[in-house]
């Protein structure tokens, strides 16, 4: 949803078409939450590591279906409903009238000074708090590898885990840099050149962070790596990647 509503963004933007507010609201309505439930739910991940190590024998009753599902949906219920009390916060006496006139995005239609405190204040505490949860989940899997009664693979793993979350995190977090380096790249560089700066930075910023999990957990499982391997290696049998059972 987050890739889908970036490109409808995007095609918008580089098509000059200017949207109507309500219409521009709805785009945003969907990408902020999308946004935001990333680091979210790598606090959710984390905590699921956290538990599995050290507390192995209620990992089963505590990391059920059900939970998962309630989790997924709180992650998303939270989400949405921070984007419509920043939603509720503008200003819409400043617009004037519905009609844009400059394309669509979040810093276009999030407009006022109340909308726009909320919406740093929200990003912050997001952050603080996920990186919190993450540290102390790391902090927790560190201390439970040191008791002998605790298997070394599965907490090493573990702290692989929750090292790949943070590194994650941080980028995520270096997406609330995207605009203040524009601020300052756009007046050091020609148009065209700002242009594709831009896109390339958010690619990194905001797209690559939330690729990370499924590409390392695809690497990271057996199956699903020879197949990746085998596909990059444009399907050639005398790849040094096992690829036997998909030729």
């Amino acid at each position: 949803l987050h890739v889908v509503d970036s490109s409808v963004l995007y095609i918008l933007a580089v098509s000059l078409m200017r949207l109507t507010y309500p219409v521009c609201g709805f785009l945003n309505v969907i990408g902020v939450p999308t946004s935001n439930i990333s680091p979210l739910t790598l606090v959710v991940m984390s905590l699921e590591r956290y538990v599995a190590v050290c507390f192995p024998l209620r990992h089963a009753a505590v990391i059920t279906v059900r939970n998962t599902g309630l989790a997924i949906f709180a992650i998303w219920a939270l989400s949405l409903l921070s984007v419509f009390i920043r939603v509720g916060l503008v200003d819409f006496s400043e617009l004037g009238s519905l009609q844009m006139k400059e394309v669509c995005s979040v810093f276009t239609f999030f407009v006022g000074s109340l909308s726009d405190t909320y919406g740093r204040a929200s990003t912050c505490l997001l952050f603080v708090s996920a990186g919190a949860a993450i540290i102390f989940s790391f902090i927790g899997v560190t201390v439970a590898a040191k008791s002998a009664s605790t298997d070394k693979t599965t907490s090493q793993k573990a702290r692989h885990t929750l090292l790949l979350h943070l590194v994650q995190l941080g980028l995520s977090l270096s997406s609330t840099l995207f605009t203040p380096i524009l601020t300052v790249l756009s007046r050091l560089m020609m148009r065209i050149v700002f242009v594709r700066t831009q896109n390339v930075l958010y690619v990194c910023f905001f797209i690559l962070p939330r690729c990370l999990s499924a590409l390392i957990y695809g690497i990271r499982d057996r199956t699903m790596r020879s197949v990746l391997f085998y596909y990059l290696c444009c399907r050639l049998s005398h790849s040094v990647f096992p690829n036997k059972g998909y030729k």
